[in-house]
């Protein structure tokens, strides 16, 4: 990856209060993507209006201010905590004079800089080129017009359909290449469904210490690291319980508000892992204020990706930052509802332990299915 002049290391943000619940909070959602992927936050513009600008997003008054923002701390990029239409991205740059991305880029730029893995990398790719052929228009509009059979370009094409056609292609190889990761997977699936090994798959909001929980549970030494996505690539491994019983424990990516369809859809092969899953350790950190939209958000994603009906546990982590408790909480009917723990300390690790072999011995996990809706209380 080529790096970024270092002007381009300073960015203005922009967040507009459209009335929708959460602002504040998201705001600094988008400070810390930013400062995950690099970049050094200048200055946050905030405004309010009751709908979006067709043109340009914001009003002009406030794209003015922007614009004076951005000279005043000599920033090289705006980052809006929207998504833009291609149309609003090149009006927005004629008139702030400096390169404007939305959310979603600023998270797609994260996740090709996390990606590892061989599908890790191929599912960024696929969702990067979905995102930007929407957007050639913005590096060819000079070039809009007739010039045929010059290298790769068909006859009578224009350098823009000749870019649509090449990157349809790209799409087509990278498909085929994510299907074949994927029933390898599915093989793997089976091999495991034989052997009847419980599957757990783990879930939740970025950087709530899932990745962390994995290691202190399998001591595989995933990459943990205090910053959003730090994992993208799904690692398995098997963990052997007190009781003699094994299950089969899978670490996933994490989600955020407004995750890009484009990237729930690539990552979806990945995400097989937990829709297939026998049981879903939802991981939430308890020590942040948000916790509880974070959990409705991760509820969300769960059930777009098609897993609401998988058994739930909550794992409230990082209690060592707090004034919460170790321990297990059960629901009326004696059902295990949520483990307390910090995973850094492994203060409550064995009752997690304890919870698991439970499940690993029931007849049918199903048992503990719980209502989505009914798993963010306390």
């Amino acid at each position: 990856m080529l790096e970024r002049p270092s002007r381009d290391n300073c960015a203005v943000l922009v967040g507009l209060d459209l009335g929708q619940h959460g602002y504040s909070e998201s705001l600094e959602e988008l400070e810390l993507l930013a400062r995950s992927a690099g970049i050094q936050p200048k200055a946050i513009v905030r405004g309010k209006r009751p709908r979006p600008d067709a043109s340009l997003f914001a009003g002009s008054g406030k794209v003015a201010e922007v614009r004076e923002t951005v000279a005043a701390q000599q920033a090289g990029l705006v980052i809006f905590n929207h998504d833009l239409s291609p149309a609003q991205e090149r009006n927005l740059e004629k008139a702030i004079d400096c390169r404007v991305i939305d959310r979603t880029s600023l998270i797609l730029d994260i996740f090709a800089q996390r990606a590892k893995s061989h599908e890790g990398k191929l599912q960024v790719e696929l969702a990067q080129l979905d995102h930007l052929a929407s957007r050639l228009v913005r590096g060819w509009t000079h070039l809009e017009r007739q010039k045929g059979g010059i290298g790769l370009r068909g006859p009578g094409e224009t350098q823009l359909e000749t870019d649509r056609r090449l990157i349809g292609k790209r799409v087509k190889v990278l498909k085929e290449k994510l299907a074949h990761c994927q029933q390898t997977r599915e093989n793997q699936r089976r091999a495991r469904a034989k052997g009847q090994v419980l599957s757990v798959s783990l879930v939740g909001y970025t950087n709530a210490g899932k990745s962390t929980l994995f290691n202190s549970l399998t001591h595989a030494g995933a990459y943990a690291a205090d910053q959003l996505f730090a994992t993208l690539d799904t690692t398995t491994r098997r963990v052997f319980l007190p009781d003699a019983a094994s299950i089969v424990i899978s670490d996933t990516v994490g989600f955020i508000r407004d995750l890009p369809h484009e990237l729930v859809a690539a990552f979806r092969a990945t995400l097989e892992e937990t829709i297939r899953a026998d049981v879903l350790l939802h991981v939430v950190d308890a020590s942040n204020s948000m916790r509880e939209s974070q959990i409705g958000e991760v509820a969300r994603v769960v059930a777009e990706i098609g897993a609401s009906e998988i058994p739930e546990i909550l794992v409230w982590n990082k209690i060592d930052l707090g004034d919460v408790l170790p321990g297990l909480d059960r629901d009326e009917r004696g059902k295990i509802k949520r483990v307390r723990l910090s995973a850094r300390t492994g203060a409550g690790m064995d009752q997690l332990r304890n919870a698991l072999s439970e499940l690993a011995t029931m007849k049918n996990p199903l048992d503990y299915r719980q209502p989505l809706a009914h798993t963010a209380g306390a």
